[in-house]
């Protein structure tokens, strides 16, 4: 079954950054390689699903235009918020909260959650939310989590399977996998290249 919100305001009760995203070097690494990838250098309208404490969207912020970050956990809202005053921080819930247009999904560390069934439900609604050339990108934890109803290679294998946009990166670490993609006719080459949105080739 999906985590509850109830899962995460336990987590968050029990610390004020349970995965100690402010600390570790893995998160900071990682937070840089996330924004790397991103094949545009700014977003009119984005969307952070899974904020937590707010780190990577600070990150994400200087990139877009309007950037919005949602959370299940009211603790982790506020703390979102808190480090984030220029951010719409708000606390929704995915598949339930239906995705809003945007031209920048990111969907780090959180599409685990999910069961099969909701993340199939959530990747429709991805399909659509993602505007004409738009970016998609998704990053996850590999190693198994007890609690977790999925593996990060299992949800990254489903991405995989639901969309044939192209693909503009693939990182595969031991610890960690990551793909972006930009909403565009599968085989459309030049939709997903750097390059060629400034007409180097």
């Amino acid at each position: 079954m999906t985590l509850p919100p109830s899962y995460f305001d336990q987590m968050y009760r029990a610390a004020d950054d349970p995965w100690s995203m402010r600390s570790r070097w893995y998160e900071r690494r990682k937070y840089a390689l996330t924004t790397a990838v991103l094949p545009r250098e700014r977003y009119p309208e984005g969307l952070e699903v899974g904020c937590s404490v707010g780190e990577l969207t600070a990150a994400l912020a200087p990139r877009c235009d309007r950037l919005t970050a949602w959370d299940a956990s009211a603790a982790a809202v506020a703390r979102a918020a808190q480090r984030n005053p220029g951010v719409q921080v708000e606390q929704r819930v995915v598949p339930g909260d239906p995705l809003p247009p945007v031209d920048l999904l990111v969907l780090s560390e959180v599409l685990y959650y999910l069961s099969p069934p909701d993340l199939a439900g959530l990747l429709d609604q991805v399909q659509t939310a993602v505007r004409p050339g738009g970016t998609l990108l998704a990053v996850h934890w590999r190693h198994p989590v007890a609690d977790y109803p999925q593996t990060g290679d299992a949800v990254h294998a489903a991405l995989r399977a639901a969309l044939d946009w192209p693909r503009v990166a693939a990182h595969e670490e031991p610890d960690l996998l990551m793909d972006c993609w930009v909403r565009a006719p599968a085989g459309d080459v030049r939709a997903a290249s750097v390059a060629a949105a400034e007409d180097l080739w």
